[in-house]
């Protein structure tokens, strides 16, 4: 299955848009409309990477920070490093551990999602603005001849963008 989901700069625009392809053979199934008083980005399924960045920084940082306590330790037990004398030896293999903690941590965020949700990546966020700045997304879901027919009837309203996507692509 194919998509094609064309940015238009206001409601008017948007719904002619909408009526255009209904009239032109595609049904309600294929054609969406996202945008204030239609659906939103959520209830179509755009994710947002920022949550499902953090929720993958989460889920590394459970699992890998008790491996890097015990990683940091046993570590510091082999090499016998006093990084303080005054913590004495246990008190070393402790501080080693957390320094393996936060060393699993760093890996989690890093590794995780933590570049991409500093920056940004994905199209989905870049429709989520769009969405956000009041424009309106057409979304058109067929075979082929079902986007290359939206993809004509939907450039005679000038759309700030038009993209298509595979939904293997996609996943």
């Amino acid at each position: 299955m194919k998509y094609l989901i064309a940015v238009l700069a206001n409601r008017i625009q948007a719904e002619d848009a909408y009526t255009n392809l209904l009239k032109e053979g595609l049904n309600e199934q294929q054609v969406e409309m996202l945008g204030q008083g239609y659906q939103t980005a959520d209830e179509f399924g755009l994710i947002n990477p920022n949550d499902k960045a953090r929720q993958q920084i989460i889920r590394m940082a459970i699992w890998l920070f008790p491996f890097g306590f015990a990683a940091g330790y046993v570590f510091n037990v082999l090499t016998e490093i006093y990084l303080f004398d005054w913590a004495g030896a246990v008190g070393n293999h402790i501080i080693g551990g957390l320094f393996g903690a936060i060393a699993a941590l760093m890996g989690a965020f890093f590794v995780g999602g933590g570049v991409s949700l500093l920056f940004g990546s994905g199209d989905d966020l870049p429709y989520r603005n769009r969405l956000n700045e009041g424009k309106y997304l057409i979304v058109v879901r067929g075979s082929e001849l079902i986007t290359e027919q939206a993809t004509r009837i939907l450039r005679q309203f000038n759309p700030e963008s038009l993209q298509g996507y595979d939904e293997q692509a996609k996943t």
